[in-house]
Parts: C-alpha cells; sequence; structure tokens
C-alpha cells in the first residue's frame, strides 16, 4: 500500500521544523516527498539518527514508486527507466524519459563500428533550453560469437554510454559480462529457453536482465515471477514487439495491460516494458527510407504508451529528430511550465547602441525569440521577465505580464535604459502592445510597439531602428 498524501508522510519524519532540509517545515518537505521532488535523504535527522531507522525504511517502501526502477550503465550517463506511479501524466508527471538505445552488430568492420559508435555518443540537439541526447548502444551478437562479441564490448565501452548485450546465448552474455562486469549493462533477454543460465548470470554479476515472452503475458509474467523469487530484481519486461498488422496490435494491447496491472498493484508484473521498433526492418520493407519512416512511427506509438526503454536502428536525422522531441515532450512535467531563469540577456555583443527587446520566461517564446534574433545577426539586450513559464499572450491576460512586472525584471537584471542606452527605448512584443502607454509612464521610456512574430523583427528592426529622436 502507498501513501498520497503529504499528511500521511509526515506522520514518518522527525517533525521538528528544524529546516535542516531547506524547507521551513516538516509539512513542507513531506509535499515535496509526495510530488517526487524530494527524497528522504534530504532529511538528515531522519538519516543520522538511529531512533528513525524503523520509519525511515518503512517511508520509503509506502513512497517506493509502484513501477520498479532500473539503472543502466554507471556514472553521469546512466539511463534509469520506469519509476512511474501513473496511467496518465496529468495526474502526477511520468518521471523517467524513454531510454533510446541504436544497435551496432559485433560482426561490423572495428572502423564502422567505432564510427557508429561515436555518432551515437556525440548526437546532441539543442532544444528548448536543453540537449537531447541519445542515450545508450545494443550491441547484437550477430556472429553468435562469444570472442567476437567480447571484442565488439570491449570497444563500444571506451565510450562510457550504457549498454544492452543482445543475446539469447547465454555463453556469448556470458563474454561480454566478461569484459564489462563493472559497467551494469542490460542482458537482452532471458527466454523459455535460456532463462535458467542468464538468470545465473544475472545474480552472479549483479545486472539487470530482460524477461522476453512474445505475446504471451502469463508466461512473461510467470517467468518475471520466477526471477524475482531468485532474487533478481532488476528486471525489464519484452512482451514482444511486432512490426505490423494484428501483432502490432496485439503489442499496443499487450503494453496497456502490463502498465496497467503493474500501477494498479500487481507486483509481479511492475516492471519497466522494452519496445524494439527496429523490428521495422524485419517488415518486408526494401526501402530504407520507408523502414526510417515506420521505425520512427512505431517508436512514437510505444513512447506514448509506456515503452520505457527502445532498441532502434536508422541514425538519418529525420527519424532521430522526431524520436527525441516527441520524448522530450511526453516527460515534460505537465505541472511546471518550461522556463528559464529571469534577467537581461545579451545577443551578441551589444553596447549602448543597441536595441532592447523584452519577452517572458516561457522556454520555448524565449528561446523562438533568442533564435530569430541572433540567425538574423542582430546584436541587442534581450529581457526574459518572470511571468511563471506562461507565454506573453496568456501572461499578459493572466495578470502575469504588467508594466511593474516589467520594471521589476530591469531593476533586478541592473539595468537602467536612460543609463546604459543611448536612445532610452524599449521593444515590445505585438502581442503586449496594450501595455505600451502604462510602460512609459512606468519606466519613463520610449516604448515601442514590435511585431506580432518574432520571425518579423528583422524586417521591423530594418524599418524602424535606430529610433528618431
Amino acid at each position: 500500500m502507498k501513501i498520497n498524501s503529504p499528511l500521511e508522510a509526515y506522520k514518518y519524519l522527525p517533525q521538528t521544523n528544524c529546516g535542516e532540509c531547506g524547507e521551513p517545515t516538516c509539512m513542507a518537505f513531506a509535499s515535496k516527498l509526495i510530488d517526487r521532488s524530494g527524497k528522504t535523504s534530504d532529511c538528515p535527522p531522519l538519516v543520522k539518527e538511529k531512533k528513525f531507522a524503523k520509519k525511515l525504511a518503512e517511508l520509503d517502501r509506502l513512497l517506493a514508486p509502484e513501477i520498479r526502477q532500473v539503472t543502466i550503465g554507471v556514472g553521469e550517463r546512466a539511463a534509469n527507466i520506469g519509476g512511474d506511479d501513473v496511467l496518465y501524466r496529468h495526474k502526477l508527471t511520468f518521471f523517467n524519459k524513454t531510454k533510446m538505445f541504436f544497435d551496432v552488430a559485433d560482426n561490423m568492420e572495428e572502423a564502422a563500428l567505432v564510427e557508429r559508435v561515436n555518432k551515437i555518443a556525440d548526437f546532441k540537439k539543442f532544444y528548448v533550453g536543453r540537449n537531447l541526447l541519445l542515450d545508450g548502444v545494443a550491441i547484437r551478437a550477430a556472429s553468435n560469437d562469444p570472442a567476437k562479441f567480447a571484442a565488439a564490448v570491449k570497444k563500444v565501452a571506451e565510450v562510457g554510454l550504457p549498454m544492452i548485450f543482445c543475446s539469447f546465448n547465454p555463453a556469448v552474455l556470458k563474454a561480454g559480462l566478461e569484459v564489462a562486469k563493472d559497467k551494469n549493462p542490460l542482458l537482452y533477454a532471458a527466454n523459455k529457453d535460456n532463462w535458467k543460465e542468464v538468470g545465473e548470470l544475472a545474480l552472479e554479476y549483479k545486472v539487470p536482465v530482460v524477461v522476453s515472452v512474445f505475446n504471451d503475458l502469463d508466461a512473461l509474467k510467470s517467468l518475471a515471477k520466477t526471477f524475482a523469487d531468485a532474487g533478481i530484481k532488476d528486471i525489464v519486461l519484452d512482451p514482444g514487439t511486432y512490426p505490423s498488422g494484428k501483432g502490432l496490435k496485439d503489442t499496443f494491447t499487450n503494453f496497456l495491460k502490463v502498465r496497467r496491472a503493474g500501477i494498479m498493484g500487481d507486483t509481479e508484473i511492475a516492471y519497466p516494458i522494452m519496445a524494439l521498433p527496429l523490428t521495422a526492418w524485419m517488415a518486408g520493407i526494401a526501402d530504407p527510407v520507408s523502414a526510417s519512416y515506420w521505425e520512427t512511427v512505431m517508436a512514437s506509438v510505444f513512447t506514448i504508451r509506456y515503452g520505457d526503454i527502445m532498441i532502434l536502428h536508422s541514425m538519418e536525422p529525420y527519424s532521430t529528430l522526431p524520436e527525441v522531441h516527441l520524448a522530450e515532450t511526453i516527460y515534460t512535467d505537465p505541472r511546471t511550465p518550461v522556463s528559464v531563469d529571469g534577467g537581461m540577456y545579451k545577443v551578441g555583443a551589444p553596447d549602448k547602441d543597441s536595441p532592447v527587446f523584452f519577452t517572458t520566461n516561457f522556454a520555448l517564446t524565449y528561446y523562438t525569440v533568442e533564435s530569430d534574433i541572433s540567425a538574423n545577426g542582430i546584436v541587442c539586450w534581450l529581457l526574459a521577465v518572470d511571468t511563471d513559464g506562461i507565454g506573453v499572450e496568456a501572461a499578459v491576460a493572466g495578470g502575469q505580464l504588467t508594466s511593474a512586472k516589467v520594471k521589476d525584471a530591469f531593476e533586478k537584471a541592473g539595468f537602467d535604459l536612460k543609463r546604459d542606452t543611448n536612445h532610452n527605448t524599449l521593444i515590445i512584443p505585438g502581442l503586449s502592445a496594450r501595455l505600451q502607454g502604462d510602460l512609459e509612464d512606468t519606466l519613463g521610456a520610449n516604448v515601442k510597439v514590435g511585431p506580432m512574430d518574432s520571425g518579423r523583427i528583422p524586417g521591423w528592426i530594418e524599418k524602424n531602428w535606430p529610433p528618431k529622436q
């Protein structure tokens, strides 16, 4: 049984309001535990004082997510999967973004293998204030040769990414583990034929393991229970991923059933789920572009519906960009708008003659404006006004963006239009035109209304800048 209210969590806390956790009261800290923005380890008295040891253990048990969290790899790039409590993110949020591993084969030429692994490791796409990355490498034992597989693992391990070892041959998996025993790879996979040997490897090397039974949830649950009873806790489920037809429909239904059962309290199947969109390449599609497209479609479906980890193949931008963007969007916390810190930012190297703009601190708005300005070579000052992460039009309508808020943002940034510019002029978004008069009175500055769309700023600047005295 889980707890789901701050009052229930509060009963297990020291109740001293000592503030060592950074919160003014234990009740405030309890609220952070419930929404998972805080951890029990953040409360020093709870952790350090022996008299609270039982309460700490019980609280950790009651706060544990419905779906077990499994970690793959080590270090900064370690991949956490699972750990969810809800079926629909608006009820709380989804915590661990779908992890995307891209495959290599152990029978590739060494130069090609290294090139592909480096391409996976070096992938980076800047998006709304953060870098989107790929998560790891799945090494397929295409040769079924333990020595070749071990050599490939050794090469891949050098880049430091999490790894999945893909083989149904226990001897091959063991060879890979011998050269990467401290890298915490995920074993793919134990099935009805090799479960005993693969389970022994998971126990011996203390690594997570996938249990795989295609389109038979009863057998999948039975195998997962067998592993759990044997002491293997870090389990990932593979119900099978069929690429087309009725099999694809069954796969989608199976993912729903498994996750629903886990969230509803069936602990024997409450584990992360693996999807295999790379099976699109086995669907008889001859054209690589079409196969990449279908792989992306499958990845999108199972990102939305409970695929915690995936193995993919295509590295083309038209495949990877939609995949990483969708995952980022689905796993953005719906309770908190994505925002940037309020303050004055430089675009280029502005001086006293450079124009001054403002926008809100909603990340998508800010980075769209900043990108449109910088891409057109406009050197300027750009003020991000803290509107609690709300866009311009909604913030004006809701009262989060006012002339007083803009003045406060200038003051906090230490920027004075009269002192720090030669023109004492502010350019405001077209969607905030109604604030022009108030801003002129509040700031004592010239206020010009810019375009509705930041993409039109370059043309506006050509006609309206520098301002006429």
